[in-house]
């Protein structure tokens, strides 16, 4: 029953992304060309949210709705994976026009070409899921 929660949330954060325009591919062009400030604003709002959210869970011990300790381990140093990773990243965001998110609130807004996107994007998470033993540290 619990798992319902994450629904509602899901459907809430799909109806905030596409209202605030953050799902249109326009106003991901429009950043990728340096033309407008909206995306950026949008980016940067969530990136200060998400540390202020990371440092009140560390500091009052916030658990999971299941009651779960909520834990943060380290990152991998790594260099050049996450190099070449954010390269395939934002390749595939500028050549699809959305990054994960916003897929599922297109299709959930009716954009049905979209279901090719977000089938290719499953594909490859698939893939490097198979690969990711054998792939360069």
């Amino acid at each position: 029953m619990r798992a319902i929660v994450y629904l509602f949330i899901g459907v809430f954060f799909g109806i905030v992304l596409f209202k605030s325009e953050a799902a249109s591919w326009f106003r991901i062009f429009e950043m990728f060309q340096f033309q407008s400030f909206h995306m950026y604003g949008i980016i940067g709002s969530a990136l200060a949210l998400g540390i202020l959210q990371n440092q009140l869970i560390k500091r009052f011990g916030v658990k999971s709705f299941f009651g779960e300790t909520i834990t943060f381990s380290p990152k991998d140093p790594g260099f050049k994976r996450y190099m070449f990773g954010g390269i395939l990243f934002g390749l595939g965001w500028a050549l699809a026009g959305a990054c994960p998110g916003p897929m599922y609130t297109l299709v959930g807004a009716g954009y049905w070409s979209v279901l090719l996107v977000l089938t290719a994007a499953l594909a490859g998470t698939y893939v490097y899921g198979i690969l990711r033993s054998k792939l360069p540290h």
